[in-house]
């Protein structure tokens, strides 16, 4: 796997990149995010690991620059702030994870071991997903309804894909927080219902038959009726 590192402090970019590649990845570094996107349009690399806070460029912008011109590429978003606004901007940009700094080398290479393993686990699948009559492409990141053309953000891209992969199974409030957000589910939040409600104004509010449901005090599920 080749890997893009971009980190302003020259010294943890050198770092991140020798122990990249003491377990085995090709790596190269970027300090600024213009230099970084400048690689990324000539190379191609699997995974781009990437500060957020960076002059030049900060990495949400890189970020969503690299999924319009990369959309297949992986990209972890590395960041000292842990709110969930800041969360949610990196996930909205198109990043498929974060890593909240100071962190453990150890835990970086245990992200970058699941998105290397997602991606292994993916391609020999179809690269489009079929539940009643929508369909969503996971290369070209289009969605379809009914013939019907479906944009979404990145992250209700990765909401409705989560829930494509999981038909007709209730998930919980809880277990979307973890697995969509990477957070900890708090009682007092309410992001987990505020996009599903941005989803559901996408997918289900133009159409007669609805198909994300919300079961009251379990969660929600993907079906095709009412019962």
């Amino acid at each position: 796997m080749n890997i893009l590192v971009i980190d302003d402090e020259h010294k943890t970019a050198n770092a991140l990149k020798d122990g990249l590649e003491g377990n085995g990845y090709q790596v190269a570094v970027a300090y600024d995010g213009p230099s970084a996107l400048a690689l990324v349009s000539e190379n191609d690399y699997q995974l781009v690991i990437s500060d957020i806070i960076m002059p030049g460029m900060n990495g949400v912008d890189l970020c969503r620059k690299i999924r319009a011109i990369k959309p297949a590429t992986l990209l972890l978003l590395l960041t000292a702030l842990n709110s969930k606004d800041d969360v949610v901007d990196g996930f909205e940009a198109g990043a498929d994870d974060y890593l909240t700094k100071p962190f453990d080398f150890r835990e970086l290479l245990a992200r970058v071991k699941s998105l290397t393993k997602r991606t292994a686990e993916s391609a020999g699948e179809t690269i489009v997903l079929r539940f009643s009559d929508v369909e969503m492409n996971l290369i070209s990141k289009q969605v379809v309804r009914a013939g019907v053309p479906i944009t979404l953000t990145a992250l209700e891209f990765k909401l409705l894909e989560y829930f494509m992969r999981r038909p007709n199974v209730l998930v919980s409030r809880p277990e979307l927080s973890r697995d969509i957000w990477n957070l900890e589910f708090q009682t007092g939040t309410n992001i987990v219902e505020v996009y599903i409600n941005y989803l559901r104004n996408k997918i289900d509010k133009p159409f007669e038959r609805k198909l994300l449901h919300n079961k009251h005090g379990f969660g929600y599920v993907l079906k095709d009726n009412d019962s």
